[in-house]
């Protein structure tokens, strides 16, 4: 698919992954790198930057106007697929990939390459740990839940503790914002942050670099065009995990 001309693409099935994700499967399929994403259109409703989580779906948290639209469509619905966009994660044979609730969706792709050595895996309550069965059959996975339901009780950075972090080519992390900036810090103490990647979410328009909503302080760096994955290096004096901003410019406190 080149570069911003969308495509209809019809729903074929819907997953109930955990209460409020669901993973929709659509026709045709898009090749991608993973960590890339798409600009799903909603019908009616809005546009908004989605990570693939296989060549033919989406993994939907819901929890606004459109991912709430999305969740009422049905099998032989349309949706607007425009992409790939963006880029990705950077090739490993050894990699750590850390994840916090739907911050697993983008990083399937890169364990059922077979190049996931360690998967930490974590959510708020075991009901919604992400793709446990599907990870399990492909790498050695770690869980922690802030509730302790199921592995370690406490927040999934906690993990890296236990794990020789220079054992690994790579360090790949998606999942809640606060979790990001948590394994920063760590990997920081290491001086890892270079090998070290991070998935970003930030409101989008146009997702090709040129309206400027989704540019990051002090660099400019546009989310959608120069990541959305970054290296550690480049996010550490910058406003990661501290503030973003919504669709009107404002700065909201993370």
């Amino acid at each position: 698919m080149a570069e911003g001309t969308p495509i209809t693409a019809t729903i074929t099935r819907i997953k109930n992954e955990t209460p409020n994700i669901q993973t929709f499967f659509f026709e045709p399929p898009v090749v991608f790198s993973p960590g890339q994403f798409v600009m799903v259109w909603v019908p009616g409703v809005d546009e908004i930057p989605m990570a693939l989580s296989s060549l033919n779906s989406i993994t939907v948290q819901k929890v606004g106007d459109a991912t709430s639209a999305l969740f009422s469509l049905k099998i032989g619905d349309r949706i607007g697929i425009r992409g790939p966009l963006g880029n990705g994660f950077s090739k490993a044979e050894k990699i750590l990939a850390i994840a916090g609730g739907v911050g697993a969706a983008p990083l399937l792709p890169l364990v059922r390459a077979d190049c996931v050595m360690t998967m930490l895996l974590g959510a708020r309550t075991e009901a919604e740990l992400l793709f446990i069965d599907q990870l399990d059959e492909c790498t050695d996975v770690l869980i922690a839940t802030d509730d302790g339901t199921c592995g370690h009780h406490g927040f999934v950075p906690a993990l890296m503790d236990d794990l020789n972090l220079g054992a690994y080519d790579r360090i790949v992390v998606c999942g809640p914002e606060v979790m990001m900036r948590a394994v920063l810090a760590k990997v920081v103490e290491k001086g890892l942050e270079p090998k070290t990647e991070f998935s970003l979410h930030r409101y989008m328009k146009c997702g090709v670099g040129v309206c400027g909503s989704c540019c990051i302080d002090p660099s400019g760096l546009r989310v959608c065009r120069d990541g959305p994955v970054f290296s550690g290096d480049v996010l550490l004096k910058s406003e990661f995990g501290h503030y973003m901003r919504d669709a009107s410019g404002r700065k909201k406190k993370i």
